[in-house]
């Protein structure tokens, strides 16, 4: 019999299509917390959007034409770890890797950023390759699972010393490296406090959407002392004339001069571990880690990530990787990819109310990330305390990520430090191989890179 009510019937069809396709009831969520952790992650990180272009600009491309390619690379990567992996983590030009991109590689190298841009593609490609094949795999599961709590309570350090930066309540000194900001009660400081209240009281009673709805009160509040600027309008026009500025502008050729060498092992070396970091900080705090310390499909996310950098580079923009704020999604509940479709669809509106979107201030999004890195946090509790061997190498990989602001950095000072450690203390037979080898291969790059 049919359903006398063709818009339930439909209604019902369309839960089906994404119930097959993302298995929500299999990850425990629903389109609803979906669609939430999808918002939450963008607000979180749609900074980009115009924080990307202003650096590459500084290096020679147009602002116009790298807005969009940021939004294309966005919407390409996160897609494609969407519908790959079914993981809620979404992908845009990596902080850090668009300043190497800028400032050392065009800069101070002074490589063309048409060459650059090849040099990107190229690591795209050999992460690719690197993908469809047991390695990167391998390099990701073979970290100890003392590792990876460390790097996910380290990355949570990390992204809160990026709030409080934006929240001008920690600021730069010649002195002491940083100090307090000078006027914690006004300005973006005064907005990101009350963020922070705001924000810790719905997420201490558990109100859904607590990340998203302390956004959207921040920003709010800023209007009432100047941080937020004010609304001129809610919709622009796109102007896609300008990304042809950028758009398959890549000089392979130029990249492929042995006197690049040394950068493409720089962007292959520090993308592969800060996108590692990444997925497993993330994927332990939405418990994808096995009981053996694996990530479930972690070459379907791996390829994800270099389908993004690849077609990043021919969209004209620096290395796309998984974004640390995708933890802000899954505080709100997303478990699948559809929080990653919800995050590329409003990248693409994002080209049409680049208005409405930029008006959020860097204050505003500081109280999510200092929550975000309270939970991530909580990872420290799965190290075994009772064990120097275990904790000492944690313990530096935790502090070396905010201090030397790289993920990276700080897996590298952990791989060096855990198999030296445990080999001086008689249970170096403890040890993963490819651990030992990891640790050469840092401690190389640390000397000649």
């Amino acid at each position: 019999m049919s359903d006398p009510n063709p818009e339930t019937g439909k209604k019902i069809n369309e839960d089906n299509i994404l119930e097959r396709t993302f298995h929500l009831s299999e990850n425990n969520t629903n389109i609803k917390t979906e669609i939430l952790a999808g918002v939450t992650t963008f607000l979180t990180m749609a900074y980009i959007i115009f924080v990307n272009p202003s650096i590459l600009s500084d290096a020679g491309m147009p602002f116009g034409g790298v807005f969009i390619a940021t939004i294309a690379g966005a919407i390409v990567g996160t897609l494609s770890m969407a519908l790959l992996a079914n993981y809620p983590f979404a992908l845009a030009s990596g902080m850090g890797l668009n300043a190497f991109f800028a400032y050392t590689v065009v800069a101070n190298m002074g490589v063309p950023w048409e060459a650059a841009l090849g040099v990107v593609f190229i690591e795209g490609i050999i992460f690719i390759l690197l993908s469809v094949t047991p390695v990167r795999k391998k390099i990701v599961n073979c970290i100890p699972m003392t590792l990876k709590a460390a790097i996910s309570s380290g990355i949570g350090l990390f992204i809160a010393f990026i709030g409080l930066q934006n929240a001008g309540l920690v600021v730069s000194s010649q002195a002491t490296l940083v100090k307090m900001g000078a006027e914690p009660l006004s300005g973006p400081s005064l907005v990101a406090i009350i963020g922070m209240i705001v924000t810790g009281v719905l997420y201490a009673l558990q109100v859904r959407g607590a990340l998203l709805l302390g956004i959207i009160a921040s920003t709010i509040v800023g209007w009432f002392n100047g941080v937020t600027p004010p609304l001129e309008g809610i919709i622009a026009m796109p102007k896609f004339g300008e990304w042809s500025s950028v758009l398959f502008k890549l000089d392979i050729k130029a990249a492929m001069d042995v006197g690049i060498i040394s950068v493409l092992l720089s962007f292959l070396f520090v993308d592969l571990f800060d996108t590692a970091g990444t997925l497993i900080g993330v994927s332990k705090q939405a418990g994808y880690i096995d009981e053996d310390g694996n990530l479930p499909k972690a070459n379907r996310a791996l390829l994800a990530d270099a389908i993004g950098t690849t077609c990043g580079a021919l969209f004209g923009t620096s290395t796309v990787t998984t974004f640390v704020e995708s933890s802000s999604g899954v505080a709100e509940g997303g478990r699948t990819g559809l929080t990653g479709v919800v995050t590329a669809l409003l990248f693409f509106l994002a080209l049409f109310f680049k208005p409405l979107i930029s008006i959020v201030p860097a204050a505003a999004t500081a109280p999510a990330l200092l929550c975000i890195g309270t939970m991530m946090m909580s990872n420290i509790t799965d190290l075994d305390w009772n064990d120097f061997t275990e904790i000492f190498p944690a313990f530096i990989t935790m502090i070396a990520m905010p201090l030397t602001y790289s993920i990276s950095h700080g897996i590298a000072f952990g791989f060096i430090i855990y198999p030296v450690v445990k080999l001086f203390t008689g249970q170096g037979d403890k040890v993963n191989w490819l651990v030992y080898l990891l640790g050469v291969v840092f401690l190389g790059y640390f000397l000649w890179m």
